[in-house]
């Protein structure tokens, strides 16, 4: 042991012997035999290497120091969660507790890893033992230990989502009568139904009702594909990552040797954000902790915004109830945002009935009031938003300090031309540009070839979403109307019938049916023609191949509305182009020191658990945000609450809250919006009214004019 960390053991009248030499009489040993005794310890002087008192505040400290027994710590936005949990874990290490009798959960090897090494700097040790990591992770290494009781093999493997899509797509292949409706799901669709039912639990029935409704016709052939799956994998002595929790949860509860012995191990747990639980892990923690009971659920209801991956934000509700006997702590002190920003996110929370009441409290100085911008549409959105960006660089501001947040992606297209335009790099964080979307794409594949018929990437690509035409079958019909000397008109009626086979012939006549009313209305206006392809077939062949359809179909909606405004497909296509060639992604993996320095465009859910100085969130209109399409009762309307939270709450100086006024929609022409309700219900004095007009800025009463 080293000398910094040395540690009594009550050990009472030990022994120590001299070791026998070799070829010695044990008569003339036992001669020699030295009898050395060691007091027992009565107590051990706990004393450790790291002044928590003065490393953490009142709130933190408390947690670090007294969360003994079933402990609920609700850490509000910027308050310090994980280094609270950090601290806690070194002063259970200081305290004596052996390490492999910790358990530590998060949501991300990353986080697991940096929490290791916070502690292993603050100790300046490595502790050996500790059990961290994901729940798929840990539960991985339990069912390794206990494979046989878990109904395994010692061996078993773990499909990734690539393996499990393989499996479920040949166990399709048993259930064919439904396969020649091009409306039933592909096998990544099934795979996430069965998916989220495992997660919670819930029979397939009800989750086709809840997210798939256009798929319930097929409700029975996906359970018997699911149940085909499951026999798949236990024939190949397999599991998929649902089955790691699954089959934790089942050994927990039916092996009581299992049960035992881990809720006997782990003397102490903690998880980390526990709001982002669903139903299996709840359950699992919930048995792992039934011993000792020294559980410290860390988590911010306020923050519970994905209930759409299963999390159930009951879990932090009810877990005092769950855990009789339970204390919560709050961490109420903010390290992020000025008193301002917290003023506005408090105001708006207060409106939800289903939480714990807290209030983040600034440590940062006063500054500036929030503004809530009104702008015309969403091209003087735009427009706003880049003149902004502008100005606060002369002020000294990077565009790394500057975040555009938005409720659903579809949001950001008008703003993402206006950047190109005007030469702003940026990226979209946690997922592609808007106009580079792979269902984006494929619409302007369809109209390139109606634009371009020599197009011969548009006809691979729109020849490659048909079933049955495969790269080399697309190049051949391709090559086919290269060598035939036929217009695009002529060829479409082109019987091909005896040039390709039944399987690629039913693939082509799918194309078809996009192509030729597109030939026909030609002349049609642009979001005609993208109208005319999403109803000739595009729209069933997103439904049935995306889980995420109806937010991709929202994004082909937005663009009609933004190709409303062109007078010719060419001059559409030409802006398509250029925003094709604008990669922010490619520019900046270069390392050149310009392309170093970007903004950042996110969904309020990928930005959550982040920060910038600036945030300026966008589209707050009703039929926006709250997304109507989830809105349906007052429970949904709290998330979506909670979903504005977290936004305003990733700004650390500077927040924008901006409301277009007017927008087109290709089924009703202009509309005049109406104001979120989640700006409607706040109290007038937690912000400042912007107005955009182009006359020169001035001032008058609370809202100010900007120079557009």
């Amino acid at each position: 042991m080293g000398t910094s960390r040395a540690r009594a053991k009550k050990i009472k009248n030990l022994k120590f012997f001299m070791p026998r030499a070799e070829n010695s009489n044990p008569k003339t040993e036992f001669n020699n035999m030295k009898e050395y005794f060691l007091n027992e310890s009565s107590e051990r002087l706990f004393k450790t290497r790291v002044d928590f008192k003065k490393s953490l505040n009142e709130e933190q400290y408390k947690v670090v120091t007294d969360a003994d027994g079933p402990c609920l710590v609700l850490a509000g936005a910027g308050s310090g969660k994980t280094r609270t949990l950090c601290y806690r874990l070194a002063y259970l290490l200081e305290k004596g507790i052996n390490p492999e009798n910790i358990l530590l959960m998060t949501f991300t090897n990353k986080a697991a890893n940096e929490m290791r090494e916070r502690v292993e700097s603050l100790l300046e040790y490595k502790p050996k033992g500790l059990w961290s990591g994901t729940f798929h992770h840990i539960g991985n290494r339990v069912l390794r230990q206990f494979a046989e009781e878990a109904g395994l093999k010692n061996d078993f493997g773990i499909l990734d989502e690539n393996d499990s899509r393989d499996i479920i797509k040949t166990s399709i292949e048993k259930y064919k009568t439904r396969l020649k409706d091009d409306k039933f799901p592909k096998p990544a669709i099934i795979q996430s139904i069965i998916s989220f039912s495992a997660n919670t639990d819930t029979p397939i029935e009800k989750n086709l009702e809840s997210k798939f409704i256009y798929f319930l016709k097929f409700a029975e052939d996906i359970k018997k594909i699911a149940r085909e799956y499951t026999d798949k994998k236990k024939l190949s002595n397999n599991v998929d990552y649902d089955d790691l929790l699954i089959k934790w949860k089942l050994l927990l509860e039916k092996s009581e040797n299992a049960r035992d012995y881990f809720s006997n191990k782990f003397q102490y747990i903690m998880i980390d954000e526990y709001q982002d639980t669903n139903y299996i892990q709840a359950e699992i923690i919930a048995l792992l902790a039934a011993r000792h009971r020294n559980i410290l659920a860390v988590g911010d209801d306020a923050q519970s915004i994905y209930s759409f991956r299963g999390a159930r934000v009951e879990n932090i509700l009810t877990f005092a109830e769950r855990f009789r006997g339970a204390r919560i702590f709050k961490l109420e002190t903010n390290y992020r945002s000025t008193p301002e920003i917290l003023e506005l996110a408090n105001n708006s929370l207060i409106n939800n009935k289903n939480q714990y009441k807290k209030k983040l409290k600034a440590v940062l100085s006063p500054l500036t009031l929030p503004a809530l911008v009104k702008a015309g549409n969403t091209y003087s959105q735009a427009g706003f938003i880049c003149q902004r960006i502008k100005e606060l660089q002369k002020e000294g501001m990077t565009l790394r300090d500057i975040a555009v947040l938005f409720r659903a992606h579809y949001q950001s297209a008008e703003l993402e031309m206006e950047l190109v335009k005007r030469g702003i790099p940026y990226v979209v964080r946690g997922g592609i540009r808007f106009f580079e979307q792979a269902h984006i794409k494929d619409i302007l594949a369809f109209l390139k070839i109606l634009a371009n018929p020599m197009d011969e990437i548009s006809w691979l690509r729109a020849l490659g979403m048909c079933e049955g035409i495969g790269p080399k079958s697309a190049n051949k019909i391709f090559e086919f109307f290269q060598s035939s000397g036929l217009n695009l008109e002529t060829f479409i009626k082109k019987d091909l019938h005896g040039v390709l086979t039944p399987k690629m012939n039913q693939g082509y006549t799918r194309f078809l049916k996009i192509m030729r009313p597109l030939i026909a209305n030609k002349e049609n206006k642009v979001e005609a023609m993208i109208k005319d392809i999403m109803e000739s077939g595009y729209k069933t062949y997103m439904l049935a191949t995306y889980e995420n359809a109806q937010d991709r179909i929202e994004d082909i909606n937005e663009l009609i509305n933004f190709s409303h405004d062109y007078a010719s497909l060419s001059d559409f296509l030409s802006d398509m182009t250029l925003k094709e060639g604008f990669r922010g992604e490619v520019l900046l993996s270069r390392g050149d020191t310009w392309e170093s320095d970007y903004l950042v465009l996110s969904t309020i859910h990928q930005a959550k658990g982040l920060e910038w100085n600036v945030v300026i969130t966008i589209g707050l209109v009703e039929g926006q945000f709250p997304n109507p399409k989830v809105s349906t009762t007052e429970k949904d309307i709290e998330e979506e609450r909670r979903l504005f939270y977290v936004a305003v709450t990733r700004a650390k100086k500077y927040l924008y809250l901006l409301y277009p006024m007017e927008r087109y929609d290709y089924q009703k022409g202009v509309i005049a919006s109406e104001m979120s309700r989640f700006l409607e219900e706040l109290d007038s004095d937690k912000y400042e009214i912007w107005e955009l007009s182009y006359k020169n800025q001035h001032e008058y009463r609370n809202e100010r004019f900007i120079d557009l």
